[in-house]
């Protein structure tokens, strides 16, 4: 037998053999879990995507009502698809889904994450999560829990942001999944993340692995993983020009503003400034973006779509919600 083998032996009995058993009696039982349909799977993963399992069942539950298959996603218009996401936030990823939705719906999924990683908003997660959940392709997944499951158990003091010690977690991960079948295996390491390894006050004397976790044994599990530093917040004042003919409102394809970018904005001007102003219409976080909606000097209509020749629609104001869900638009019709 050869030292590798010896050493992928050693790793699948204090390892995968406690971790997969610890699992498949711990499961929460979650709405995604009940088949491996690729559809299901995939729009769950996507959903979890900077959001809870505790807040994205109920929009699980009613996006998957609303839309049973991935034909009836991809026949859907784009506006019901946003009103569905709606309260979810980072619209653009409900685009990519009805985007990909519509490549899907004709050639079917495809098995592999390397081809998966090809359709829009897939990307390397997305795409090894469907491939291996679904179809046991042996690739291993890297969310934020399975970076600090890594991290603290193998007493990881890296910058692991970083592109070059992500792939180094990326070789990781796909070497353990090599060993046993990927579909339980890497779920079993983002359920320990999620439900054990968190973030704050982890678990550790329930955890399966803690008599080989290096964090546990030389009591280094608030270090672990190192704290990623925060982008700086940056203050921009927004000038929106809302403009209305009867029951419609203009909007223009968002390229004025760092913010929701490529989405359907009212048109408007956006700057950076070091200070917040004292006199604002309301106040709106978008990541570190500190937005000051700010009264604006009224412009004629003619003037603003010179500015945004082929890039401006008329929206009924009833339907706003479905082209751009945003608070952020839904704050500012509020005070007008």
């Amino acid at each position: 037998m050869t030292r590798k083998t010896d050493e992928l032996a050693a790793v699948q009995r204090q390892v995968q053999k406690p971790l997969m058993e610890w699992y498949e009696a711990n499961k929460r039982h979650l709405p995604w879990r009940a088949n491996q349909d690729p559809y299901r799977i995939w729009i769950s993963e996507v959903m979890l995507q900077q959001t809870t399992v505790v807040a994205v069942i109920p929009f699980y539950e009613k996006f998957l009502k609303s839309f049973k298959t991935v034909q009836d996603l991809a026949n859907a218009d784009e506006s019901e698809v946003l009103k569905n996401w709606s309260g979810l936030g980072y619209y653009s990823r409900a685009r990519n889904i009805h985007k990909a939705a519509k490549i899907l719906s004709s050639s079917g999924f495809a098995r592999t994450s390397q081809h998966l990683a090809e359709l829009p908003g897939f990307g390397p997660y997305t795409s090894r999560a469907v491939s291996s959940i679904c179809f046991d392709e042996k690739v291993g997944v890297l969310d934020g829990n399975v970076i600090r499951v890594f991290c603290r158990y193998l007493g990881l003091n890296i910058e692991w942001w970083k592109p070059q010690e992500r792939k180094h977690l990326q070789e990781i991960a796909d070497r353990l999944a090599q060993l046993e079948k990927p579909s339980i295996w890497n779920q079993a390491l983002m359920e320990l993340g999620a439900s054990i390894c968190s973030p704050t006050k982890p678990a550790c004397l329930l955890c399966p692995l803690r008599k080989t976790c290096i964090a546990f044994k030389e009591n280094l599990t608030a270090k672990l993983p190192l704290a990623k530093p925060r982008k700086k917040k940056e203050i921009w004042i927004w000038e929106a020009h809302v403009v209305k003919e009867k029951n419609k409102i203009l909007f223009v394809k968002n390229n004025y503003a760092p913010f929701l970018k490529n989405q359907w904005l009212p048109p408007g001007e956006a700057y950076s400034q070091a200070t917040a102003p004292k006199k604002y219409l309301f106040k709106h976080m978008i990541t570190h973006h500190e937005i000051y909606a700010v009264e604006s000097v009224p412009k004629k209509t003619h003037q603003i779509l010179k500015l945004w020749p082929d890039q401006w629609q008329w929206i009924e104001l009833k339907s706003v919600s479905g082209v751009s869900p945003t608070s952020l638009v839904a704050k500012l019709l509020k005070q007008t």
